[in-house]
């Protein structure tokens, strides 16, 4: 089976047998303060991170003044929420040149061309595509046209959908693609989540696939990347009783997001390299805890061994129990005192 075709994302490989790459969401938590937004960077930093990402867009080019309101917001007018949480594109150089100081990636979703060119100009090493864009097929041309690392969300879509997005992609000569699973429900109830769609997309389109994540909590994430996600997307703020649409339950407070972090740099070492076998740091165990053959009483030297002579106990350092019928009939060597492992050396 071919495998999937890894991308470079700054000092990060993504692909198979790679660490997992950790995109800590913002959104619009920043609030349209500056401050917010660098103490976000900050958090995702700290809590061990890949990369932080905001979002850029404007409500004129992104939402009719039409548009009904989504249910799970009730019945907020979505063109004036969009508008009151725009990114001001004043900051994203700021914000660039703060997290790269931080060591941490900044990222950030664009939503029209002119964001798009923006970002580019501020040297963002990747762009990520909101689920929502994936039938954009005009828009996705222009970003891949950027010639960056593209990491596409596919909530909502089927697979005919995904082959045409990367189609328009690649058709702009770039073959840097990542796609992550997504629901596009704030919060995902877990019955809808459907983790092993990232196994059907890698099959597919042999690229990096990861989960971007809605749900409630970290179990969700944490079993994809066990299921071998590339990639985990989390939405995250400092408070989840701040005002804004995405502070809601599927965010993760900074306690959270690194509790994320370890947990998932502690599923990839749990997943090992598939060898069935025993560790070394085991053979105490091995040694102490397994049977093997064991005399029942003491038994002299040149004696021949029967059956009511013998147990199988611990340790395991005499024979194994699997050779008993073996060693029965052999005649010992010297004398065996009770309780005695029965070993090789010790039987003719």
């Amino acid at each position: 089976m071919a495998q999937a075709r890894p991308i470079q994302i700054a000092h990060h490989e993504i692909g198979p047998a790679e660490p997992c790459y950790i995109i800590a969401e913002v959104g619009s938590n920043h609030n349209r303060d500056l401050s917010m937004a660098k103490e976000m960077i900050d958090v995702a930093a700290e809590a061990g991170c890949d990369a932080v990402k905001f979002q850029t867009f404007s409500a004129d080019t992104l939402y009719s003044k039409k548009t009904p309101p989504f249910s799970y917001l009730g019945d907020i007018n979505v063109f004036d929420l969009i508008r009151a949480n725009e990114l001001p594109r004043a900051w994203q150089a700021e914000l660039f040149e703060y997290a790269e100081k931080r060591g941490i990636t900044f990222l950030s979703t664009p939503f029209d061309r002119a964001a798009v060119d923006e970002l580019d100009d501020i040297g963002v090493p990747a762009f990520k595509i909101a689920s929502f864009e994936l039938v954009d097929l005009p828009f996705l041309h222009y970003i891949a046209g950027k010639g960056k690392p593209m990491i596409v969300s596919t909530g909502l879509a089927n697979l005919g959908e995904i082959e045409e997005a990367i189609g328009a992609i690649r058709s702009a000569g770039n073959q840097q693609i990542a796609l992550l699973h997504c629901n596009s429900l704030y919060p995902t109830p877990a019955e809808l989540v459907n983790l092993r769609a990232m196994r059907t997309m890698r099959m597919a389109f042999r690229t990096p696939v990861g989960f971007s994540d809605h749900t409630i909590g970290t179990t969700i994430p944490i079993a994809a990347v066990a299921m071998g996600a590339n990639l985990i997307e989390k939405h995250f703020t400092l408070s989840r009783n701040l005002p804004g649409p995405d502070h809601g339950p599927f965010a993760l407070e900074p306690d959270e997001l690194h509790s994320l972090v370890r947990q998932i740099r502690s599923t990839e070492q749990a997943l090992g390299d598939g060898i069935k076998q025993r560790s070394r740091e085991e053979e105490e165990m091995a040694q102490k805890g397994r049977r093997s053959i064991v005399a029942a009483t003491d038994i002299a030297s040149g004696v021949r061994i029967t059956r009511d002579m013998l147990r199988v106990k611990r340790p395991g350092t005499g024979i194994a129990p699997k050779f008993l019928e073996v060693v029965i009939g052999r005649t010992t060597r010297t004398q065996i005192f009770a309780d005695d492992p029965i070993t090789w050396d010790g039987i003719n």
